[in-house]
């Protein structure tokens, strides 16, 4: 699957996103496991589903695979992204950017005016298609990732409203 996935040109990639649901969690975690050091448990990502009115959770398949999934967590009108990862496979196929636009209308749709997120600073991919959506750096978290003392830049959405 990974000839086949860099050989896809990301304009013509069907990918469908849909609400995460409990069924999908096997696949989120092996994702989550593939891309982060100290990957979220099953208990935390059931935990975060069940918060239905402050909580929005998205993957992205292309055909019956999950290929990624995104997160959002509402307070008020504050929106703030609390994951984003895409299989390492699908890397550089639009997906993330496709998940961000998803999550976004979500925020949007749930009555959020702002949106936040933190990045690894050294995640140049993340901050690139952040920054085409508009984020701009808020700060530095120094430390944020705990599990590889790695800072966090926490940026903040485009400072228009919505």
């Amino acid at each position: 699957m990974a000839v086949e996935a860099r050989a896809i040109d990301p304009s013509a990639l069907e990918v469908r996103i849909t609400t995460m649901r409990p069924r999908h969690l096997r696949s989120v975690l092996r994702i989550e496991n593939q891309v982060y050091p100290r990957p979220w448990s099953l208990g935390l990502f059931m935990s975060e589903l069940a918060l239905r009115t402050s909580r929005a959770y998205l993957v992205a398949r292309v055909g019956p695979v999950v290929v990624g999934y995104a997160g959002l967590l509402l307070t008020d009108t504050d929106g703030h992204i609390t994951t984003i990862a895409v299989d390492p496979v699908w890397h550089r196929c639009g997906i993330g950017t496709r998940l961000l636009l998803h999550l976004s209308r979500e925020a949007l749709g749930l009555g959020a005016t702002a949106l936040t997120l933190e990045v690894r600073v050294g995640n140049e991919a993340a901050k690139g298609m952040y920054r085409a959506f508009g984020y701009s750096p808020a700060g530095i978290r120094k430390g944020y990732y705990i599990e590889t003392n790695e800072d966090a830049a926490g940026d903040v959405g485009p400072r228009r409203r919505w």
